[in-house]
């Protein structure tokens, strides 16, 4: 079953309104496949198709676009009443690479052909487009019918005529048509277009249309679900178990005559209750679950999983400095964070100053060739500057960082001149204020040395001090509460601890790294899997901290209290990321402060919290969003990805600058983690590594460490 779109392409990241695909075979339901673009998916479509063929089974495709328009549009279009005529002129016509088509162009040269103004309606163009009427309330008498009969029998269905907006299919039936069209020409007699041609070929396209099933999909989506991947999969799993009982043939066969001519059907329609009765016995927990796969980090079926993007966007949107803020002395103000800009008090330099040893003068007195100047008596040093005016004409000893004195814009190098104590002699010609800084070269005065949301260094506190900026407005630190959980957890390896349990690394860890972050840990120590355990720990963490981390329980298991009661008594926004390691992450509010659920796992919580918490507590301290800081190196290790989620490995680079990889993936391998010396990120889509391939390295020193 495929969710269609005539929409540009929208990124790797799985979205809504995109293309989605998935398969139901021999009674089991695949998770969906999201298909980025109209090229990706005739690729994807043909190539499955081929291999089904290949393998001696049938397939019947289900496509949620009208296979049709209302009695007379083909033969006014193509001289033939024979909608598969009109798939193949919408092919020779449309331009489309795969996101960006001329569909609404197309619909303009389409409604030139007819009397009146329409049928199209619907300009999703910036600017006007000839005959292409922008509402519905603008045609007339173009002499078509606004809806076939499919849609007569299908309350709250949508007008094949509206190109745009809420609902439409216009343009996806363009778009589909022509794509249908060309897979009817590559696999030739093997297709049968239902119902305009029997369905006994090898391979069968239909028409389908998910919202006959609403109320089976709205029991089917979870918070955090896509919907158009809900919608197919239950199609799929609907139409599965009707062929498992033998009543398919009968939905098949629920059409009116007049469909099959011209204007097409609607698979289920007329057929309502028996689909819609299938859908319901598989709808929600009743779905039959995919069949275990080697990889154990496929996307669990019926869960919409977050791509690292998205979710990063979202933590970026939601968050806001949540610290309140204080006067501290700038010299005691390293680690802490602007709450607002600090001025330069003065300029720096206050005054124009000599940049070398040397000796000064007035430029206009020199020219080409040697020129010998009188020295003045006396020298200007740093903070011991020349009192007086140096004469047109003379030249006095200067020193590196002394005021240039009055009379003086220029300096000549010491090494570049001859002195007998009484006169200087040089070179020229030589450069107006040569060798010289003028004032405020450095910063003006009343400019803004530092912005707020700087985490001040030792050499913004050296700038400080150099502007004469004695004191800063600074947020107060944020405090970071951290959470272990779990029943096989010992909270400390001082303690013994049984076979069946592991002693806390995952604290330890987050404290360091909090503490590291320059934050204020705060040690809520481990709660055993009790929910009220954790809800209590939960509760003091609210009191005691702006931010809450917890490791463990962030799944969907048994034992999972951590996400069953930020669902229940929290606000759970979003979880189940599509990264390894790491998917588990709960990103939720308790009592008003964020809770970011790691995994337990170290390695995936160590990366979690890099990934995620790092930008999200940096954000909350008042000191901006950080993005990883990584750089383009070549592989020295070889690995196939899968897609459809992002990896993280952990990594250190070779003598010759390539990222050598651990030798285990698994998240247990807390070693990796000391082995390494950052990560290797890589992309959400599939990708072929070998050594040489270019890869992105993020030092754990870009994240802080």
């Amino acid at each position: 079953m495929v969710d269609w779109s005539a929409a540009r392409d929208r990124g790797p990241a799985p979205k809504p309104d995109a293309i989605w695909a998935t398969v139901a075979r021999a009674g089991r339901v695949e998770e969906p496949v999201y298909l980025r673009n109209r090229r990706v998916a005739e690729r994807w479509l043909a190539e499955f198709i081929e291999a089904e063929l290949a393998a001696g089974r049938r397939v019947l495709a289900g496509f949620d676009f009208p296979f049709g328009f209302p009695a007379g549009f083909a033969e006014r279009l193509t001289g033939r009443a024979d909608p598969l005529a009109l798939w193949d002129w919408f092919a020779a016509e449309l331009e489309d690479d795969g996101s960006v088509n001329n569909r609404f162009a197309l619909a303009g040269r389409i409604n030139a052909r007819f009397p009146g103004t329409g049928p199209f309606w619907f300009n999703g163009a910036r600017g006007d487009i000839p005959f292409l009427p922008r509402r519905g309330s603008e045609r007339h008498g173009h002499g078509m019918a606004e809806r076939r009969a499919a849609e007569a029998r299908a309350p709250g269905s949508f007008s094949v005529w509206q190109m745009g907006g809420a609902g439409a299919v216009g343009g996806q039936a363009m778009t589909g048509m022509a794509a249908l069209s060309r897979l009817r020409a590559r696999l030739g007699q093997a297709v049968a277009v239902w119902p305009f041609e029997p369905p006994e070929a090898p391979v069968v396209l239909t028409e389908i249309w998910p919202s006959l099933l609403a109320e089976a999909v709205q029991a089917a989506t979870r918070p955090g679900d896509i919907r158009d991947a809900v919608q197919v999969r239950v199609v799929a799993a609907a139409l599965a178990r009707l062929q498992e009982e033998g009543r398919l043939e009968e939905v098949l066969a629920a059409v009116p005559d007049e469909a099959r001519a011209e204007e097409g059907w609607i698979l289920g329609v007329g057929a309502e209750e028996a689909l819609r009765e299938a859908a319901r016995a598989v709808a929600g927990a009743g779905l039959v679950p995919p069949r275990l796969k080697d990889d154990c980090f496929a996307m669990p079926q019926g869960v919409a999983w977050v791509p690292v993007d998205e979710a990063l966007a979202r933590l970026r949107a939601a968050l806001h400095p949540v610290t309140g803020r204080e006067r501290l002395a700038s010299s005691r103000a390293a680690g802490r964070v602007l709450a607002a800009d600090a001025i330069a008090r003065r300029a720096n330099p206050p005054r124009p100053n000599s940049a070398v040893d040397g000796y000064g003068f007035a430029h206009a007195a020199t020219g080409p060739g040697i020129n010998r100047l009188p020295l003045v008596q006396g020298r200007a040093a740093a903070g011991q500057p020349f009192e007086g005016r140096v004469p047109e004409g003379y030249a006095v000893r200067i020193l590196t960082g002394a005021i240039l004195p009055e009379g003086v814009d220029t300096v000549v190098l010491e090494e570049d001149c001859a002195t007998d104590g009484l006169t200087v002699a040089f070179d020229g010609p030589v450069k107006p204020g040569a060798n010289t800084r003028r004032a405020g070269e450095d910063v003006e005065e009343g400019a803004v040395a530092l912005p707020a949301g700087q985490r001040l260094r030792p050499p913004d506190i050296a700038l400080l001090s150099a502007l004469g900026i004695a004191e800063v407005e600074v947020f107060r630190p944020l405090r970071v509460a951290v959470l272990s959980t779990g029943d096989e957890i010992v909270p400390d390896p001082a303690l013994p601890a049984a076979p069946h349990q592991i002693w806390d690394a995952n604290r330890p860890m987050l404290l360091a790294l909090v503490e590291r972050w320059g934050h204020v840990p705060v040690d809520l120590g481990h709660a055993r899997d009790d929910a009220r355990a954790i809800a209590r720990a939960l509760d003091q963490g609210a009191r005691e901290a702006d931010v809450i981390l917890t490791s463990g329980g962030a799944s969907a298991g048994d034992e999972d209290h951590v996400s069953r009661l930020l669902r229940e008594r929290g606000r759970l926004t979003s979880w189940r990321i599509a990264l390894k390691p790491g998917r588990p992450l709960a990103l939720a509010m308790w009592q008003g402060a964020p809770v970011f659920g790691l995994p337990g796992n170290p390695v995936a919580a160590f990366v979690c919290a890099l990934i995620f918490a790092r930008p999200a507590l940096s954000l909350m301290s008042g000191a901006g969003w950080l993005e990883a800081q990584g750089y383009t190196v070549p592989a020295a290790f070889s690995k196939r990805k899968k897609p459809g989620r992002r990896e993280y490995l952990r990594a250190r680079l070779t003598p010759e600058g390539a990222a050598e990889v651990f030798r285990s993936e698994g998240s247990g391998r807390i070693s990796g983690l000391s082995w390494a010396t950052g990560l290797v990120e890589l992309p959400d889509g599939a990708l072929d590594v070998e050594p040489g391939t270019p890869v992105r390295y993020l030092p754990y020193s870009g994240f802080g460490l």
